[in-house]
């Protein structure tokens, strides 16, 4: 009895210091700034769940587990609410919005707090000529591209202000832009060398890597070797190399091999970006990708993946043409459609792909491409219409409806949903414990500037889908499972360490939601439609989102990378 006396006084002691699940103490730092009472604690570690509280002090999270009596200057009552880790979109280009319409609330009203970007494009580099060919799109939106590096970006962004943090990778195409242009050639040794050099800047600036879109011009004119040369760059600084892969239907296995290659010539951390099989004719091979990857991944690579939970996909509706045609850039694709000889041999390739993968050919023709978004708003009208009613509407061909499309667009892009996918390819990549989770969309509101372009409903849905649908609809997985997909297994992902746990000294990014409620309102007919079931949302302590209102704080930050050095440390240039 004597020593099971001492053992309990010696762990009352312990629990009383602080050092335990709980900080009722406070330490020297004087009150909390806030607690969150009673709450369903899923830490984003995949454990279960357990009742408790968080308290945060200043942008930090101060104490987690029973804080009784403990002083704050508020205290929020959160019974029966899920208290996790801010969720993280591993790919949200978001980057531009933020700084149009600063409130993100497609992101922030699903209980995203941190948002990854740079898939092939990116902030930085910029030069006069790449800004130059933004300034139509600068002149819409009423926003100006004022920075050339990532600094520039950051800081940009800090005046602005932002609902949520932004962190990014160098995107590949921007590098190879910005040094070897739009043409199908490959970079001299001395253009390669400057593409490395400018990539081990942007990750001393803060960069998380480097990330390809290979399926689009003129990323998809790049060798592996050019690839390779650019993540041996960011590996040297810390960072990882994503990949939206440059096939991912008929030729995906070629695509992953692709990958792999990277991986293990660079030695570097692998991420595989909205993970699918595309095209009827690839469907239900989910399961074989699934097993290729965890075969990498055993033999020795470091490859992980990300989804997002819907079967239609979204890009721009020229993705459907053959990249060959857009080498020179856009007044050279619009040339070329004006060539009815160029024409017929596109109209063929789309129709009857062969060595190349047809977004077109993969949505099965004209009735799976819907419109969602113009740039110019006197085609707006042909928004939440499919191009085969817009054919049909003309008494002309599908696809040759697509070129007058893009003629008619000038040189600006058009988006488009491509239904490609398969449900249950889908729900296979989603129980996959290493598959992290997108949205890739930018962040848009229903009144705000984007509000007259039509939409994904993954800008609104993706993750509260994932919580409400799957997790407590379908049980697929647990609720741990799924909050740990967005939060900790995303945040080692890209290196954000402070990030993705409700732990002690982590930021103080919070989502607080209703499990039995939680769930995504957006469809294709009407995507502008917040998710509902969240409560709180706070970023970096700050209090953004209360009961499906925004406040008006602003606190994300751009979030700095692995290999961020001040710039007092940095080589010169």
């Amino acid at each position: 009895m004597g020593k099971m006396r001492m053992a309990l006084v010696a762990l009352l002691g312990v629990v009383a210091c602080g050092k335990g699940r709980g900080d009722a103490g406070q330490g020297t730092g004087g009150p909390y700034d806030l607690v969150l009472k009673g709450g369903w604690i899923i830490d984003g570690s995949g454990n279960p769940r357990y009742r408790g509280d968080v308290a945060i002090r200043g942008d930090r999270i101060a104490g987690v587990g029973f804080l009784s009596g403990a002083a704050a200057r508020e205290t929020v009552d959160v019974r029966g609410l899920v208290v996790a880790p801010g969720f993280i979109d591993m790919m949200g280009q978001s980057e531009i919005n933020v700084l149009i319409d600063n409130r993100v609330l497609s992101k922030i009203t699903q209980g995203v707090t941190t948002e990854v970007t740079g898939e092939g494009g990116s902030v930085a580099p910029l030069t006069d000529r790449l800004a130059q060919d933004d300034s139509d799109a600068m002149k819409k939106w009423h926003y100006r591209e004022d920075w050339r590096d990532l600094d520039g970006y950051f800081a940009q962004l800090a005046k602005q202000g932002s609902t949520l943090n932004i962190a990014t990778f160098v995107g590949a195409t921007q590098v190879r832009m910005a040094v070897v242009g739009k043409d199908d050639r490959q970079p001299t040794p001395a253009e390669l060398a400057h593409m490395a050099a400018i990539v081990d800047t942007l990750m001393q600036q803060g960069a998380l890597g480097v990330w390809t879109a290979l399926e689009y011009a003129p990323a998809s004119y790049s060798k592996t070797e050019e690839i390779i040369a650019l993540a041996i760059a960011a590996r040297r600084r810390g960072g990882s190399y994503a990949s939206h892969m440059r096939n991912e239907g008929v030729r995906i296995d070629d695509a992953l091999d692709e990958v792999f290659r990277i991986a293990r010539e660079a030695d570097i951390p692998a991420e595989i970006s909205h993970l699918k099989v595309s095209g009827r004719q690839s469907w239900g091979r989910m399961g074989r990708v699934l097993a290729r990857i965890d075969s990498a991944r055993a033999a020795g690579l470091d490859v992980t993946a990300d989804q997002y939970p819907y079967t239609r996909a979204a890009t721009a509706l020229d993705a459907s043409i053959p990249t060959w045609a857009e080498s020179g850039g856009w007044d050279s694709l619009l040339a070329r459609l004006r060539n009815p000889a160029t024409r017929a041999r596109l109209r063929d390739e789309m129709l009857n792909p062969r060595d190349m993968e047809s977004f077109y050919h993969e949505a099965g023709g004209g009735a799976g491409v819907l419109i969602t978004g113009t740039f110019r708003d006197s085609l707006r009208y042909l928004q939440g219409k499919t191009v085969a009613e817009i054919a049909a509407a003309r008494h002309r061909d599908p696809v040759e409806t697509l070129f007058d499309i893009v003629l008619a667009e000038g040189g600006h892009r058009t988006d488009a949903v491509y239904a490609v996918m398969d449900e249950p390819d889908v729900q296979a990549a989603m129980k996959t414990w290493w598959v992290a989770v997108n949205t890739d969309f930018g962040g848009v509101a229903p009144d705000g500037p984007f509000g007259t372009q039509s939409a994904h409903p993954r800008a609104y849905g993706t993750f509260a889908r994932i919580l409400g649908h799957y997790s407590r609809d379908l049980k697929l997985f647990p609720l741990e499972f799924a909050v740990r997909k967005m939060t900790s297994l995303a945040a080692q992902r890209v290196g954000l360490f402070d990030r993705g746990l409700l732990r002690r000294g982590m930021a103080a990014d919070i989502t607080v939601f209703d499990a039995a409620t939680v769930a995504d309102k957006a469809t294709f007919e009407q995507p502008h439609q917040q998710s509902v079931g969240f409560a709180y949302v706070f970023v970096n302590g700050q209090k953004v989102l209360d009961h499906g209102k925004l406040t008006a704080a602003r606190p994300g930050r751009g979030l700095r990378g692995p290999g961020y050095l001040p710039p007092e440390r940095r080589a010169p240039r």
